[in-house]
């Protein structure tokens, strides 16, 4: 079916540079189209003595996964990257809690509280890698390591039917170290501290005179740890006890879980939901559950994401100048985590 004799058709081939060896560019002939292709042997450094073309595997510096970014594995068990130290790191290596109300970031919810007014709750802050001991993930997802951090924040409550008047505020405070497992980074923990302190709004003790003011403090060591169960779909647990301590007691508690995207998004962004609760020893161990739910976008650094959605929470006030008090909460909410 098919002559014997070489074609007079040439086909351009690319030789793939590896290492050492620069590409190259030539042309082959063929026997027949169901044959090896044949040319000289000086011609191109793919082609054997016999004129037979030979494949090399090419070299890459860094491994090639193949599929979209979320099919992407956690870390790449292959990746010999040496860990390096890191001055001020941009990304993390534990991720805030997004269903956790008290973490230090920067986020607004705009919502109605049960037998109450309309509030505005602002959190001014956020948590700062200072150095990192570790590497960027080989398959984009968090960096691997151990991270030292600083966090800070002021959270505002603002009355907005009587003026908008600051009603109350928390401040918060602290430093932690977290870090992830070589043997398996779906694993991370964090421990730290941090203080809490809150205060009645000017405006509010002037209409309220009679209102007891409640020194409220606490001085807390926090051990938390976290599962990736995919590079989206995460579960954590947290303990905390106050070593120093007004109108609170020693011990609190958090749990939740979240699905979320971690890796950069496209322009359209992603769904999330996050669910937590967090119990309190002052509240015989009574707190919040929260659930949090809408579209999240993340940027070039992993796990630095910009959300916007529903917030409902109830339970215990999520202000501890009225930590005693009930709140249910729905409204939305924007967060940005850095």
């Amino acid at each position: 079916m098919f002559p014997t004799h070489r074609s007079q058709q040439l086909q351009p081939i690319l030789d793939f540079p590896t290492e050492g060896q620069a590409p190259q560019l030539a042309t082959v002939a063929y026997q027949s189209p169901l044959e090896r292709p044949m040319a000289m042997s000086d011609e191109l450094s793919l082609i054997d003595a016999n004129g037979d073309a030979a494949w090399i595997e090419p070299q890459y510096s860094h491994r090639v996964f193949p599929g979209r970014a979320n099919d992407l594995p956690i870390a790449d068990p292959l990746d010999t990257t040496p860990y390096e130290w890191t001055l001020l790191p941009a990304g993390p290596v534990y991720k805030s809690y997004m269903a956790g109300v008290k973490e230090s970031r920067l986020s607004a919810h705009l919502m109605k509280i049960t037998d109450d007014n309309w509030m505005l709750d602002g959190t001014l802050g956020g948590r700062f890698g200072v150095m990192r001991w570790g590497r960027e993930s080989a398959t984009g997802f968090l960096a691997e390591g151990v991270q030292w951090d600083i966090e800070g924040s002021a959270q505002v409550r603002l009355d907005i039917p009587e003026e908008v008047d600051v009603r109350c505020v928390d401040f918060r405070a602290g430093t932690q170290l977290t870090w992830s497992y070589a043997d398996n980074p779906a694993h991370r923990s964090r421990f730290g501290y941090y203080h809490l302190s809150s205060h009645l709004g000017d405006e509010f003790l002037l209409k309220n005179p009679t209102y007891p003011r409640l020194n409220y403090a606490h001085d807390l060591l926090i051990f938390g740890h976290s599962y990736y169960f995919t590079p989206k779909l995460r579960v954590y647990g947290e303990v905390g006890w106050a070593f120093y301590h007004l109108e609170s007691d020693p011990w609190e508690f958090q749990f939740g879980v979240e699905w979320s995207p971690t890796r950069k998004t496209s322009f359209w962004g992603e769904p999330f939901l996050a669910v937590g609760c967090h119990l309190r020893e002052e509240v015989n161990f009574g707190g919040s559950f929260v659930v949090q739910t809408g579209w999240a976008w993340v940027g070039e650094i992993p796990g630095r994401t910009f959300r916007m959605g529903m917030h409902y929470h109830n339970g215990d006030s999520t202000q501890n100048s009225f930590f005693d008090n009930f709140e249910q909460q729905i409204g939305f909410g924007i967060w940005y985590d850095f």
